[in-house]
C-alpha cells in the first residue's frame, strides 16, 4: 500500500486518499497499520455483535462492526485528525451518523486485542475515548478470556474497571436489561 508523503501529521483528506489494500487508524495525526483479524478474534466479533445487533432490533439504537470509521474532532469536519475502526460500537444518537461511519462518541465501544494492538487498546484508545466521553468500553482480551468493562463516572473520567471471566456475565450498563454470556463468546 502506497501512503502519502511521510509528513508529522496526517488529516482526514489523507486518510480519504489512501487506497483500500491495507486497513489504517488515524490517531492525532499519527498513522496506525490495522493487522488482519485471528480467527478467534473474529469468533469473538461475531458473538458479541450477534447479541448487540439481535437485542436492538427495533430500538432506536444501533451496533456496527468494523470496518466502520469513528471520526474524534474538537474542531471542524476538515479539522479531524482521529479516525478509528473500533471492533464493535454501539450508536443511540443517529445524527452522528454519516455515509462514512460516527462522527463523535458512540455511546459503547468494544476493542478486542491483538498482541500488536493491546497497548494502543489500553493506553491510546482508552485516552482517546475517556476524552470524547464513550460511556461505556470494552477491552476484550481473547488469550486470557477476560473482559475489562470501563464505564464513564460523573466527573467524565472512567472508573475502575470492572473485570469479567469466561465464567461470567456482563451486564451492559448503558441498557437496563441486557447482559452477554461470556461462556458463549469464549466458546
Amino acid at each position: 500500500m502506497e501512503l502519502p508523503d511521510k509528513k508529522e501529521v496526517y488529516t482526514y483528506d489523507d486518510y480519504l486518499n489512501w487506497t483500500d489494500d491495507q486497513r489504517i487508524e488515524l490517531i492525532d495525526g499519527q498513522i496506525y497499520l490495522m493487522a488482519p483479524p485471528s480467527t478467534m478474534h473474529q469468533r469473538i466479533l461475531r458473538e458479541i455483535f450477534t447479541v448487540f445487533s439481535v437485542y436492538l432490533k427495533g430500538k432506536k439504537c444501533e451496533a456496527f462492526c468494523a470496518p466502520f470509521g469513528v471520526k474524534f474532532t474538537e474542531k471542524s469536519e476538515k479539522d479531524i485528525k482521529t479516525v478509528v475502526e473500533p471492533d464493535i460500537v454501539v450508536i443511540c444518537d443517529k445524527s452522528k451518523l454519516d455515509n462514512d461511519g460516527c462522527k463523535g462518541a458512540p455511546d459503547l465501544i468494544v476493542e478486542i486485542t491483538s498482541p500488536s494492538t493491546v497497548r494502543r487498546d489500553r493506553v491510546e484508545k482508552f485516552n482517546l475515548y475517556e476524552k470524547y466521553g464513550v460511556k461505556e468500553y470494552w477491552i476484550v482480551e481473547p488469550d486470557l478470556k477476560i473482559v475489562n468493562v470501563f464505564a464513564l463516572q460523573e466527573n467524565n473520567r472512567y472508573g475502575r474497571p470492572e473485570i469479567y471471566t469466561e465464567e461470567d456475565k456482563i451486564k451492559v450498563s448503558i441498557f437496563d436489561d441486557l447482559s452477554i454470556d461470556l461462556k458463549d463468546v469464549f466458546s
